[in-house]
């Protein structure tokens, strides 16, 4: 949830929104708009968030990640002790 909350701060300045004007928008208070912003509220519903970035245009998806470390089954295709 961090880089939302840096993506809807960047998304709010270039609109030059203040907090007040985003919150009053979408029927939040300004301090759950700093704490997405922030990334210190510790909980927030997806629907809000996603509400917000349907107003700027923007989707909420999600993608799988991708590991870092191979799997077992990745190592055996690779033969990776023979």
């Amino acid at each position: 949830m961090e880089n939302l909350g840096e993506l809807i701060k960047l998304l709010r300045k270039e609109r030059k929104m203040s907090q007040q004007d985003l919150a009053k928008q979408y029927g939040m208070s300004r301090s759950t708009i700093s704490g997405i912003e922030n990334n210190t509220i510790s909980e927030i519903g997806l629907r809000k968030v996603e509400a917000i970035l349907n107003g700027f245009g923007y989707e909420l998806t999600a993608v799988p990640r991708r590991s870092t470390r191979p799997t077992l089954d990745t190592l055996k295709k690779v033969n990776f002790h023979g």
